[in-house]
């Protein structure tokens, strides 16, 4: 598996990517696309998601600082977060840094920068409905989810459903088959993960603006 294909933000079907997800963020707050990323950098990701070991990965937790805290009644999931030290993250954060840059040129939203982990959810976990950000009260601006399960099918469940912020009928329901990468916005849409009957495996991340207070630049997580 080769992990050198260039990224090429300029080319044809870069544009026309870039152009799809910034369309379905702008007219229903949301974006779906198959087959997302360089071709080759899916199966290094979860390559390497596979190779870590399992003390690398911490149990999820509901909340942010202070009000953080385990309830696996809520999510049964665990995460490793990402940084810079594997040549396929570099990948994949040099693509979401491109596609930052492209949101910002086409919507004007002022991202400020990514931060991401792996997520697995064993046979039987799931996460209850929830939101990424309160209106008003977050730095939280665009929710990514790459997916990373080749040969899902529906008997394996682990959907990501959508739902509008005042309803209870999920307006997607989002099977997590192999390469494919959703998009929306933090704040406007409360989302779960139906139980998975088998190993799932994602990448969560977040487009964050800069909330500063007395200059000192906003932390992630």
């Amino acid at each position: 598996m080769s992990t050198s294909l260039p990224l090429r933000p300029d080319s044809p079907a870069n544009r026309k990517l870039y152009e799809d997800m910034a369309a379905g963020l702008a007219t229903q707050g949301y974006a779906i696309v198959a087959n997302a990323l360089p071709a080759g950098l899916p199966d290094t990701l979860l390559s390497h998601v596979k190779s870590l070991d399992p003390a690398a990965f911490r149990p999820a937790g509901i909340g942010r600082a202070h009000d953080h805290q385990l309830d696996r009644s809520v999510r049964g999931d665990s995460i490793h977060w990402l940084d810079n030290n594997d040549d396929a993250v570099r990948r994949y954060l040099a693509w979401t840094e491109n596609l930052r840059l492209e949101l910002n040129r086409r919507l004007f939203l002022g991202l400020f920068d990514y931060e991401c982990h792996y997520a697995y959810y064993p046979p039987g976990a799931f996460y209850k409905r929830h939101v990424d950000a309160f209106k008003g009260d977050a730095n939280r601006v665009v929710t990514t989810a790459l997916y990373l399960n080749p040969q899902w099918t529906p008997q394996d469940g682990g959907e990501l459903l959508l739902y509008p912020a005042d309803g209870d009928v999920p307006i997607a329901r989002i099977p997590p088959e192999y390469g494919t990468m959703v998009l929306f916005l933090s704040e406007d849409f409360p989302h779960e993960v139906a139980t998975a009957h088998q190993p799932r495996y994602s990448i969560s991340g977040w487009f964050r603006i800069n909330n500063t207070v007395g200059n000192t630049i906003d932390p992630p997580r």
